[in-house]
Parts: structure tokens; C-alpha cells; sequence
């Protein structure tokens, strides 16, 4: 999962960065309003953490900018303002929830998991494609209740694809959840990871190739 982490803080910034990273999330943390407009308009993220008290931009002009410009991403404030009137503003404004300082981190990873769950339609941290099942809390993963050890990558490759089974999942997408923009991949590192993926789920036929596009999900047994 990929997060965009905006606080100006940086003994804050990089101890959320981690410890949301030791959670198994993958976070790009930039310190300025301007950057965080920059970072949505130019990355793809499964939701943002938002500070207000930045020190270009009011966070809540960048949340009202991103509603405005149709950026649907879900937004998690996370402020030391704990005035219910606030909240209620940033609420209003699009936010999709608000978590005051200080605060516990693994309570912001469960919110964070919470609000990706909604934006695609699961009510359960449980993925399930016929008889294959992801947990995506406790990273477990099961095939007709025997369970598939994965490395981390093909975890993330594997989760992708169950997120939207019915889908073709660009090369471009895949790479990113994967490999979190790393510029030193090799240029097959994609294929191997989905021929790993295949014959840990059994065969060629739970992967579809979408040949010059990408893949999709198939398993249905």
C-alpha cells in the first residue's frame, strides 16, 4: 500500500515514515503543501496523510485543492488541533478521517487499512478470488485453505491483483506496487515475479498476459 505522508515535522515525519513502514507500508513523506500538490499530481497513492499546520500551504487548502481538482484518494488529517470544530471543518471539507497528536501508530495504520478497504469496496482485511484468500493485516495468503508463502513483492503483486480480479492491470501499476519506484530494476523483474506467482498458484492459467498492456487475475477454482 502507498502513502503520501505530508508533515513538516522531521523527528515526526521520519519516526511515521518507519514505523508505518515496519506496518508494511510503502510512504513517500514530503514537508510542504506545494510538494504534497506535486507528489498527487504526479504519483499514484492508495491515500494521504495530511498535516495542517504546514508551513507554505494550510493543509486545509491542500485538502479543498485535491476535492476540487476530483482527486478521490481518501485523506486522513493528522493534526494537534483537536477542537471539535475543526475536525468538523476538515470533515466538510472531504476529509475522510481525523486522528489527533499525539497518537499510536498502529491505531493510524488500522484507520489507514480501514479507509483503502472502503475506497475498494471491502468491508474485511480478507481478499478472496474463489478458493485464494489475502489477508492483507496479517500478510497471510491461503489456496483451498492450504497456505502459499510469498515473498514480500509477490505479496504485493498478488494483493493488486485481487483487488480488482476483473481488471487488466497496466505494467506501469504492477511495477509501482511492487517495486515502490525503484529506478534500478531490471527490465523482466516483473515477469519473474508473476512466473513465481503463477506456479505458487498453481499453474500458468491463474495469471492472465495481456500482451503490450499487462495482467489479470484469473483463478477462479
Amino acid at each position: 500500500m502507498r502513502l503520501l505522508l505530508v508533515e513538516d515535522d522531521s523527528m515526526l515525519g521520519q519516526a511515521v515514515k518507519l514505523g508505518l513502514a515496519e506496518r508494511g507500508f510503502s510512504v513517500d513523506w514530503v514537508q510542504t503543501g506545494a510538494a504534497a500538490i506535486s507528489a498527487v499530481n504526479h504519483g499514484e497513492y492508495n491515500a494521504m496523510v495530511l498535516d495542517l499546520g504546514l508551513p507554505d500551504l494550510e493543509g486545509a487548502r491542500v485538502l479543498v485543492s485535491c476535492r476540487k481538482r476530483g482527486v478521490t484518494l481518501p485523506i486522513l488529517i493528522l493534526t494537534a488541533r483537536d477542537k471539535s470544530q475543526e475536525i468538523v471543518q476538515q470533515l466538510d471539507n472531504g476529509a475522510d478521517d481525523y486522528l489527533t497528536k499525539p497518537f499510536d501508530l498502529n491505531e493510524l495504520a488500522a484507520r489507514l487499512r480501514a479507509l483503502v478497504r472502503r475506497q475498494h469496496g471491502f468491508a474485511s482485511n480478507v481478499l478472496a478470488v474463489g478458493a485464494l484468500q489475502l489477508d492483507t493485516q496479517t500478510r497471510e495468503v491461503t489456496l483451498h485453505g492450504e497456505p502459499i508463502h510469498l515473498s514480500r513483492r509477490e505479496f504485493e503483486l498478488l494483493k493488486t491483483l485481487m483487488h480488482a480480479p476483473e481488471r487488466v492491470h497496466s505494467r506501469d501499476k504492477l511495477e509501482l506496487a511492487v517495486f515502490d519506484n525503484d529506478a534500478d530494476i531490471e527490465s523482466n523483474a516483473l515477469e519473474v515475479h508473476v512466473s513465481n506467482l503463477r506456479k505458487k498458484l498453481g499453474g500458468k492459467d491463474c495469471i492472465e498476459t495481456i500482451r503490450g498492456i499487462g495482467y489479470r487475475l484469473t483463478c477462479r477454482a
